[in-house]
């Protein structure tokens, strides 16, 4: 008995030495049995909250290294997972989600069924990259044409979808609850009552706000709409960061427009608004509509699960003269080559070709975009460009929506500043139009901006265009913009500066 009472004596002992004990402690009273008993039990909490916050840390970081990541976002989620386990490791649950191939197969492969094509093509060391990914090869034969304004982009939307008789799909990130989102359910509305097939896929993020209520006049009419990864019904499997970017309307399987418009009115609308952003979209009809189709279905089975058919191949079985035969591949006409990015597709075609398009320009590089976030290994190749003489001019706007991105921006745009590019400050309004000129021989247009969230994270959409006139055509809408430009000047200041470095090192999270 002796010895267990000492047993119990020294555990008791060594419990009081290891927790202080308060107030009892510091008046030199002996702690009671609850006293050492109540802060052995915070004692052993704490000790094991912290080993199991190190051994989180441990286990998340393994499998980050074993991810396929640029060095700068590993760093980055390195640094929050270590330094703050309990804050890094739920934002990587949640955020931090890159590639979800083998579910996105399951459901809608991209480029299944697209593989094979009898159209000419052009022979292109960038086509042949993106051919490497699986990425369906450029169709010629199209007529293309670039819609500059809101009020051009809002008329052409309105009549593709007033002149379809089989399928009207649409994909947006933000619909408005405004007079354009309303103007569109009411026309999407009509045509569904009459026996076209109206598919709507919104983004659950971007279109948030949205109430619901604004969608009943489409659903009664018999049209559906679907929300892209809903963020209420997802489990945790880090995608609440991959949000579905892509900005695509199809009718019939012949026309199409694409770009960087959302479908509310600070994008587009009937009349001219001097406060309306500055967009850009562009409008496709021939071969290479077929691809952006595949796209919208194959997001849209991602979504819901359903199929839908083939616009031209719907309007064959119920009515084969509802629809003219469509435009030939033919050696005239534009070429449009259809590049799909985000998680839903192996590798990263769209980061990998403007890398490699950086690295063979021998002209210009001309790049548009409302958010300059990038990877440092584009940034390089752009400082590469500069110094062997290329044209390398970057427009941005002077403010944008996002002050955090504007921040972050700087330090690479000093950077490139210091090498001698052209960096031009939008004023007039925000511009939030995308595209990118190379030489005399390519522009990209389409839904991407140029930071890491469009290049390795969201779903992405860009149309590549070969044809010296629409290179011409863009060439001189950025000459317009740039009159309403200012010359970037660097901002100095010390806090600012460790402000910029800071955020770049975490601009891959942004």
């Amino acid at each position: 008995m002796s010895g267990r009472r000492e047993c119990v004596s020294f555990l008791f002992e060594w419990l009081s030495s290891r927790a202080d004990c308060g107030p009892a402690a510091s008046r030199g009273v002996r702690p009671t049995v609850h006293d050492v008993l109540t802060k052995a039990y915070y004692w052993i909490v704490a000790e094991l909250t912290t080993l199991l916050g190190f051994g989180l840390a441990i286990v998340f970081v393994a499998y980050l290294l074993r991810q396929k990541r640029s060095p700068a976002s590993t760093l980055a989620w390195l640094l929050v997972i270590v330094l703050a386990p309990y804050v890094g490791v739920p934002l990587y649950i949640l955020f931090g989600g890159r590639k979800m191939i083998r579910m996105a197969a399951r459901k809608a492969p991209v480029y299944v069924g697209t593989a094979q094509r009898s159209s000419p093509s052009i022979d292109s060391d960038t086509e042949r990259l993106l051919r490497s990914y699986g990425v369906p090869e450029a169709r010629a034969g199209n007529h293309v044409a670039i819609m500059e304004t809101g009020e051009e982009s809002y008329a052409r939307l309105m009549e593709l979808i007033d002149e379809a008789r089989s399928t009207i799909y649409i994909t947006t990130f933000i619909l408005g609850d405004d007079e354009v989102g309303r103007a569109l359910i009411s026309a999407l509305a009509r045509k569904a009552e009459r026996g076209v097939l109206v598919r709507l896929l919104l983004d659950d993020v971007g279109s948030w706000w949205l109430r619901r209520k604004r969608l009943a006049p489409l659903t009664r009419a018999g049209g559906r709409v679907a929300y892209f990864m809903p963020m209420l019904h997802l489990p945790f499997r880090g995608r609440a960061n991959l949000r579905n970017h892509r900005k695509l309307a199809v009718a019939d399987g012949r026309w199409a427009l694409a770009g960087g418009m959302n479908l509310t009115s600070a994008y587009m609308g009937p009349l001219p608004d001097h406060q309306r952003w500055r967009d850009l979209s562009i409008v496709v009809e021939g071969p290479a509509v077929e691809d952006l189709e595949w796209l919208f279905r194959s997001d849209w089975k991602f979504a819901t699960g359903e199929n839908v058919p083939a616009g031209r191949r719907r309007a064959a079985m119920g009515n084969p003269e509802a629809l003219r035969p469509p435009v030939q591949p033919s050696s005239g006409g534009t070429t449009v080559q259809v590049v799909a990015s985000g998680p839903d597709v192996d590798g990263d075609p769209l980061f990998e070709s403007l890398l490699s398009l950086i690295f063979f320009a021998r002209k210009r590089i001309w790049i548009v975009t409302p958010y300059f976030v990038p990877d440092d290994m584009l940034v390089r190749a752009l400082v590469l460009a500069v110094r062997r003489g290329v044209d390398v001019r970057l427009i941005v706007p002077w403010k944008s929506n996002h002050p955090i991105a504007d921040l972050a921006r700087e330090g690479y745009i000093r950077e490139l500043y210091e090498a001698g590019t052209e960096i031009l400050l939008y004023r007039p309004t925000m511009l939030h139009a995308k595209a990118v000129l190379f030489d005399d021989r390519l522009t990209i247009i389409g839904s991407p901006n140029m930071d890491n969230r469009s290049l390795f994270l969201n779903y992405e959409v860009a149309l590549y265009v070969f044809a010296l006139d629409r290179v011409a055509e863009v060439a001189r809408w950025i000459e317009q913009l740039a009159a309403g430009c200012t010359y970037y000047e660097p901002k100095r200041g010390g806090t600012r500066e460790i402000a910029e470095n800071v955020l770049r090192l975490f601009a891959p999270l942004l």
